[in-house]
């Protein structure tokens, strides 16, 4: 058995070991920025935050309590986890009903929700936002159904394909043993479905946190702010912005989504491998 290395794959090791610090530098100099005075930030953006430079945590507690940080980290946490358990729980009920039930109608389910994914969402922001005040959707509730729409393309996708690979017999077996429908969706092929939940739970939990022109199009400004929406805040009159604020308040921003992206990671792979395979 050949074990040696291919020749290209240090080469490709050290190609993608560069990019990958590529994308990472921009996190980096904002943490670093976050403890610099403010005059420093734009004099010496890359330097180390050492002796005068250094201010501890007082950007971050400036930009807390500028833009009332903890009340938008509310509406984005009520937002994201809502929208997420709506996503999963309604996509993958229709998957399954899709591949299970073939006709006509569920035929062209399915198709409208591909059709979704390729529709450019500056086509429709407009008229989204009309509806949306007609109809009392500019609140944090309403945004989770909106949130499902624009998301359940890409997640009845990545379902459908999982559906595909688990066995009809399974789900026979249940009815035999007097399960209803419901209870052999949420007993039986809900379960099965675990690493494509995950794998969705991510791929939306990231867009709907860091997204800023859905929330800013459609909720009530006054009331209501995302933390993306709040960020904003910071910037004053003629296009100041306060630099030191704004770099804390991202850091804190950031941190709860790379938490969760790095505690789930392992099952992005997994759960789109398996959405992949068709039975």
């Amino acid at each position: 058995m050949n074990t040696r290395k291919p020749k290209h794959g240090t080469l490709i090791t050290v190609i993608f070991t560069v990019i990958s610090l590529a994308y990472i530098y921009p996190i980096v100099l904002v943490l670093i920025n976050s403890f610099k005075k403010k005059p420093f930030i734009s004099r010496n953006p890359f330097g180390i935050p050492t002796g005068k430079q250094f201010v501890g945590l007082e950007n971050y507690i400036n930009g807390v309590e500028k833009i009332g940080f903890f009340q938008a980290f509310g509406w984005t946490v009520f937002i994201t986890v809502g929208s997420v358990l709506v996503i999963i729980l309604c996509t993958s009920m229709c998957a399954w009903y899709i591949n299970r039930v073939k006709t006509a109608a569920t035929k062209a389910i399915y198709y409208a929700c591909l059709f979704a994914m390729v529709v450019p969402f500056q086509m429709e922001m407009f008229t989204l936002s009309k509806i949306a005040n007609l109809m009392k959707l500019n609140n944090p509730w309403g945004l989770i159904v909106i949130y499902l729409g624009f998301g359940a393309g890409l997640a009845v996708f990545m379902f459908s394909g999982f559906v595909k690979s688990i066995p009809l017999e399974i789900e026979e077996a249940a009815m035999i043993d007097g399960c209803t429908p419901l209870q052999t969706f949420f007993k039986v092929v809900l379960p099965i479905m675990k690493p494509t939940c995950i794998t969705v739970a991510i791929l939306q939990a990231m867009w709907i946190w860091n997204d800023y022109l859905l929330p800013y199009l459609v909720l009530d400004l006054r009331k209501y702010k995302t933390i993306p929406i709040a960020i904003q805040y910071l910037k004053g009159g003629y296009g100041t912005v306060d630099m030191g604020a704004m770099m804390g308040v991202l850091v804190l921003a950031i941190i709860p989504i790379i938490v969760f992206y790095l505690a789930c990671q392992k099952y992005i792979i997994e759960g789109v491998v398996a959405g992949a395979v068709k039975g």
